[in-house]
């Protein structure tokens, strides 16, 4: 059973409540922060903040360089070492300015959490991330069945993904009235929809495969005049399940969005796994359509506006995050030059 201390939660609780109400970070990161600072109090065996001593930092450190992930079995990575190791260094620094604390902690006291040069480098290092071709998810697409409402419903998310490249919390946020059928695109209202940043943008769907459109506009065909969906109804809901005959079954839809994204990429995940392949994610098809534009999308404004369409305020986003150069391409185009 965890073990709590009054003292530290009410201080943590105002902190928590510093970083969503007045930094304005979303609901992650402030859950992270908690996360993070809860490792630190294990490590000291929950003493209270007011007996804070670099001593314990030090040792903190230590014990998340041995720590091993309950999730992969494997050390802690960088990356993650990193993260908890920021949420410490800012929750003390703003501790060293609250009363009761100023007296026993310094701002400087923070700067202990810091990582060293190396293993900053490691954290921060860009990794090549797999994705799939758009023959990958075509062939994946084409292994979907589509006997029931759910099964219908999950390959039309499918399409959705592929015809707009849009996030998955967006999508699980989205509503029939978001959808124009008539210019086929999506409105992506940052009022209603849980988009990045809260940005609000329009996404004309990709001209990448006609099956997919014709996917998508049977499902919307079937919401609106089979199940009688209005405006303010889900575009992917969720299943209803109930009891029946003593056991619970799925007995429809329901009317109401997803609190999360997380059935949408189970959803996609087992679309991958059914087709032999691996269990890409609805993100990874944000850089299977970066590569296709590269291609389909020539010019800068061209580009820029495909840019555009997937939420990027800048173009150099694009390119950087989801159309990197691998080392085979990298090589090929260095040897290229070389000899020419």
């Amino acid at each position: 059973m965890r073990k709590v201390n009054e003292e530290n939660e009410r201080i943590k609780r105002r902190y928590l409540k510093y970083l969503k109400a007045a930094m304005r970070k979303d609901a992650n990161t402030v859950q992270k922060a908690s996360d993070g600072i809860l490792r630190f109090e294990v490590s000291t065996n929950f003493a209270s903040f007011k007996k804070f001593r670099i001593e314990q930092v030090i040792k903190f450190r230590e014990k998340l360089e041995d720590e091993v992930s309950k999730a992969t079995g494997k050390p802690l990575s960088k990356s993650t070492i990193s993260t908890i190791l920021a949420a410490n260094k800012g929750f003390i620094f703003w501790l060293a300015g609250q009363s009761g604390y100023k007296q026993r902690i310094r701002h400087s006291d923070a700067d202990y959490f810091n990582m060293d040069a190396k293993g900053r480098r490691v954290a921060s290092a860009v990794r090549e991330t797999p994705y799939p071709s758009m023959e990958m998810a075509r062939h994946a697409f084409n292994y979907m069945p589509e006997t029931s409402d759910v099964e219908r419903r999950n390959k039309a998310l499918f399409a959705f993904f592929m015809l707009t490249g849009a996030r998955d919390g967006a999508v699980a946020s989205l509503r029939l009235k978001h959808i124009n059928m008539i210019d086929e695109c999506v409105y992506q209202d940052a009022r209603e929809v849980r988009t990045k940043n809260s940005k609000t943008f329009t996404t004309f769907f990709l001209p990448v495969d006609d099956e997919y459109l014709t996917c998508f506009k049977d499902w919307m065909k079937h919401l609106k005049q089979d199940k009688l969906f209005g405006p303010d109804d889900p575009l992917f809901p969720p299943a209803e399940v109930k009891p029946v005959d003593g056991e619970f079954k799925i007995t429809g839809l329901k009317r109401e969005i997803y609190k999360n994204a997380n059935a949408l990429r189970k959803a996609i995940r087992e679309a991958f796994t059914r087709a032999d392949l691996p269990p890409f994610t609805p993100h990874a098809f944000r850089k299977t359509l970066v590569k296709w534009a590269d291609t389909h999308y020539p010019t800068r404004e061209a580009f820029k506006a495909f840019s555009q369409n997937i939420g990027h305020s800048s173009v150099v986003t694009s390119i950087s995050a989801y159309c990197p150069v691998s080392i085979e391409r990298q090589a090929e185009l260095i040897k290229k030059r070389r000899s020419s």
